[in-house]
């Protein structure tokens, strides 16, 4: 997605993988990595997520109607 209004990759809250976790009573990344995604991930400093998926719960509505 492109354009002015377009979200920032570095933005978790409009993430597909953002989620409230209730036991730990915050949001937190519900992305679930290996072992060695998870080393390469925390070893690269990355200036936007590179697993970042646009939510958009409209589209979701629509393919249920």
């Amino acid at each position: 997605m492109t354009g002015k209004n377009a979200p920032m990759q570095t933005d978790c809250r409009t993430c597909v993988y953002y989620d409230y976790d209730d036991v730990y009573d915050m949001d937190i990344c519900d992305l679930n990595l290996d072992e060695d995604e998870m080393v390469r991930f925390m070893q690269h400093p990355y200036s936007a997520c590179p697993y970042y998926k646009f939510y958009d719960e409209y589209k979701t509505v629509q393919k249920q109607i």
